[in-house]
């Protein structure tokens, strides 16, 4: 091999080197943070030390008329817990029967000893709809009972690109955003550049990490006077390929 040929070759190994963002990134360990996502069927490993934990209950689903589909059997006892219950909407259009439905069930889950911090409404809104969308959760917030805290879910880009005027409205109404990070089993790439453009978020967030997904905090959230730390989202053992 020529000497011109091996330096080729010796710059080739290191571009095959060269470090991948998201391979040195630490996995999000669900045993090590005090809050998760727990969703029907999946079980927290025993080793959890979570204080909060954000339960489905169920989910107000597009088709058909909106009604509260419940997606548990029963209601859990989760002692020394604090406990929020989610509701997944694809829907707004809310009748009187879907918020009679929710309540009920925040009731009976605090009548079974669980301490109930609040409800939490997890629906996609688009960016643009946030304003829309603010006007729903008002109508939440009058019907919650006070003793109780509104949560949302938010995705990464109206919570970086939102109109400031229609967040500053929700700051009003919400006592919590959890901004969600992934997508299925995977960590959404280029997470640091939304966050980046968070600096002025006006309202108190959480940020959710998909267990055992890539995460490397970006430098802003510490020092974010919003930021109120993470949530894990757990996730059943994926299955291995035949």
């Amino acid at each position: 091999m020529s000497f011109r040929a091996a330096i080729l070759f010796a710059f080739a190994l290191l571009a095959g080197c060269k470090a991948d963002p998201q391979a040195e990134a630490q996995q999000a360990n669900a045993a090590k943070f005090d809050a998760i996502y727990v969703w029907p069927g999946v079980r927290p490993a025993p080793d959890s030390a979570a204080k909060t934990v954000y339960v489905l209950d169920g989910e107000v689903r597009r088709n058909g008329p909106a009604r509260l589909q419940r997606l548990r059997m029963g209601v859990p006892k989760l002692p020394g817990r604090s406990v929020w219950l989610v509701v997944r909407a694809d829907r707004l259009d809310w009748n009187h029967a879907t918020y009679a439905a929710v309540l009920a069930d925040v009731e009976k889950w605090q009548a079974a000893g669980n301490d109930v911090a609040g409800l939490q409404v997890d629906f996609d809104a688009a960016t643009r709809g946030i304003e829309g969308y603010a006007t729903f959760l008002h109508t939440v917030r009058e019907r919650l009972p006070k003793r109780l805290k509104l949560s949302i879910t938010g995705l990464m880009d109206w919570s970086a690109h939102g109109d400031p005027q229609a967040l500053a409205g929700l700051a009003q109404t919400v006592d919590e955003v959890v901004v969600q990070t992934y997508q299925h089993r995977s960590t959404i790439p280029g997470y640091e550049q939304y966050f980046a453009r968070m600096e002025r978020f006006p309202i108190p967030f959480r940020v959710a990490l998909v267990e055992g997904g890539a995460w490397t905090p970006p430098p802003m959230l510490e020092r974010h006077p919003m930021f109120r730390g993470y949530v894990v989202f757990l996730l059943n053992p994926a299955k291995p390929k035949a």
